[in-house]
């Protein structure tokens, strides 16, 4: 079990993480609000282009996820020509530091889809609110970029 030890395999995991949990988020997200803006283009087609900026704020999460993976591969030297010599104690603490963006990128996603698909119903009923409802779940990916950046600060302050 010496692969259990080996902190490359820890800061891969937890860069796949950091992209799984935030992109299953995303994907959820951007369905959820999809659905809704469909509905609602089914019956007034003109609404389209003020539902599709709703539907794209979930979607935010996933490409955070990216951002922290592509920081941890690099970091160990598995993206840009490095030679990936980590210890165990470095590697959990990249892992551990694609926690914050897998989780809060996750989580926000799902809730900022919830806030936006009722910026959909906004819309449906008055479309010259748009701004209200785009405002509202812009405020949940405050919490995204948040984790984004306790994530990054993380990875960043470690020095391999």
């Amino acid at each position: 079990m010496e692969f259990l030890t080996n902190g490359v395999i820890w800061a891969v995991l937890g860069a796949a993480l950091a992209v799984l949990l935030a992109g299953i988020g995303s994907a959820r997200g951007v369905g959820m609000v999809g659905e809704a803006a469909a509905a609602l283009a089914t019956e007034e087609p003109e609404k389209f282009g003020k539902t599709i900026l709703l539907q794209a704020l979930p979607g935010t999460q996933g490409i955070y996820g990216l951002i922290v993976a592509f920081m941890i591969l690099l970091k160990v030297g598995l993206i840009g020509g490095g030679s990936p010599d980590v210890s165990f104690a470095d590697g959990m603490i990249l892992f551990f530091s694609a926690m914050p963006i897998a989780f809060g990128g996750f989580f926000s996603a799902l809730y900022q889809a919830r806030v936006a698909t009722r910026g959909i119903s906004l819309i449906a009923k008055r479309p010259e609110e748009l701004s209200k409802g785009i405002v509202y779940a812009a405020i949940v990916e405050t919490y995204a970029v948040l984790s984004l950046l306790v994530s990054l600060l993380i990875i960043f302050g470690l020095t391999i």
